[in-house]
């Protein structure tokens, strides 16, 4: 009987706080398999990066990589964090001094080849000649993927493809499925030949594992809460998976040393000591609020409609979850004001759409609303900010202008906002609108080039600088 051992984690969404006890406990599982002569693997699911943190933004992901490296992994897959959050050029750099593969059969250059930093499928080969065959896939969000010159592809189309092929050469086939626990549930369902699916995307956690199907299922949660593991025994003799056990080693409970304190500290001050470029000179302090316009939150919302070419614009004020000090602003400052992965988006609308939409958007309900998730990184959503659209009055009684005209009902609008509207049930009119995503640009790129036009730094400036208009 030979004892195989898959250990994984996913989502760490660069939440690098218990990576230290991470990193300790599989070198040290490693060390102890090796001895008993047990075979271990060790795969991440993609989302081991996320842009909100310093040392990610600075090291666009390829410092998550040295960790990964440094921790001995043997492959892993993208998710939407490593897919669509960074340029096509930063991708295609982000594995260059990986000591493992990346294995991804879903994604393509538009020439419809293959990136060279990934392969669709893998076979790790035991000391005892067993054969363990992995096929990673990633969440195909088109939208995102077109405008970075991706194309992703339906990933139940490339198991189709790939599983017959690995099925015959391999004696245990897993997927890493960065798809979420109903699409892991899906290839159990259509490809009961899959032994193992190791998941991520909707931070499920299985503290068993779950088996459909005769397919085992495992996921660890997020921000490295968990350390996963599924111990497989394999009767070589016969040829036959005899037994599939998963379990959860929760890292809060490993043990804790003096400088995993620091560790996430340390990451966060090499990141911002990389950010510290000038952006622009404030020569006054400028101030958001939550709840009412400022400053700072309409330039934003000012810069919005001049990137995307639009007739007007609206955010919520809690995108930007701090001040800016007067004098030099760093690309630091401006990531610290607003570090969510968020694009800017256009959205289509008849005058009559537009009118529906913000009459949602003067709703109170939103205004307090505490959430994470779709990119948002902060902490409230706020009140609405608008540019280029006014608003008086309420019910039937609303009267709304855009560009110092009355709103026509039969007159397209081109309406500039953030990613997170078009795609998430806020105001279900721009689910349905046409579309149009500016990547790989997030909102603070246009927060810095707004600022930097208005207040250009320049080396030689003093303290002192233009007074604002």
């Amino acid at each position: 009987m030979e004892q195989i051992y898959l250990y994984h984690t996913n989502d760490l969404h660069s939440h690098f706080q218990k990576w230290p006890r991470i990193h300790r406990e599989v070198l040290r599982r490693r060390r102890m398999h090796e001895e008993r002569g047990e075979t271990m693997l060790l795969f991440d699911i993609g989302d081991h990066i996320d842009r909100f943190h310093p040392f990610t933004e600075a090291t666009r992901g390829k410092g998550n990589v040295k960790l990964l490296n440094d921790s001995m992994y043997d492959a892993v897959t993208i998710g939407n964090n490593e897919g669509i959050t960074l340029s096509k050029e930063d991708l295609m750099s982000l594995y260059t001094e990986a000591k493992f593969h990346c294995i991804l059969a879903n994604l393509f250059n538009e020439d419809g080849t293959r990136p060279d930093w990934a392969i669709p499928y893998k076979i790790f080969e035991t000391d005892q000649h067993t054969k363990i065959g992995v096929i990673g896939v990633t969440i195909p969000y088109t939208n995102f993927y077109g405008p970075l010159h991706w194309v992703a592809t339906n990933p139940f189309a490339s198991l189709h493809d790939w599983i017959p092929i690995v099925r015959e050469k391999v004696d245990i086939l897993v997927v890493l499925s960065h798809l979420g626990l109903s699409d892991d549930e899906r290839i159990a369902n259509e490809f009961p030949m899959v032994d193992v699916v190791l998941g991520a995307h909707t931070h499920h956690v299985l503290e068993k594992g779950k088996e459909i199907n005769g397919s085992l299922l495992a996921c660890t949660g997020k921000y490295g809460d968990y350390l996963g593991i599924v111990q497989l025994t394999y009767d070589r003799e016969h040829k036959q998976l005899l037994e599939k056990k998963a379990e959860l080693i929760r890292t809060d409970e490993l043990p804790l040393e003096e400088d995993d304190k620091k560790f996430d500290e340390t990451l966060f001050q090499e990141g911002k000591r990389m950010l510290e470029k000038p952006v622009a000179r404030l020569p006054e302090r400028l101030e958001t609020d939550w709840f009412k316009e400022t400053r700072l939150n309409r330039l934003l919302t000012e810069g919005l409609t001049e990137w995307c070419q639009a007739d007007c614009s609206f955010i919520n004020a809690g995108i930007l979850i701090d001040d800016l000090k007067k004098g030099v602003v760093t690309e630091y400052d401006i990531h610290r004001i607003c570090p969510h992965p968020i694009n800017p988006c256009t959205v289509r609308l008849s005058g009559a759409k537009l009118k529906e939409v913000l009459v949602q958007t003067i709703e109170e309900k939103y205004t307090t609303l505490k959430f994470k998730g779709f990119g948002f990184r902060g902490e409230i959503f706020g009140a609405m900010i608008y540019d280029q659209i006014d608003i008086q009055g309420k019910g039937s009684g609303i009267d709304i202008k855009i560009r110092g005209k009355q709103l026509d009902p039969e007159k397209e609008y081109l309406v500039a906002t953030i990613d997170m509207f078009a795609f998430a049930k806020f105001f279900p009119p721009l689910l349905r609108a046409e579309k149009r995503f500016f990547l790989p640009e997030f909102l603070r790129d246009v927060l810095k080039w707004k600022l930097g036009s208005l207040f250009p730094y320049n080396e030689d400036d003093g303290d002192e600088s233009a007074s604002f208009q």
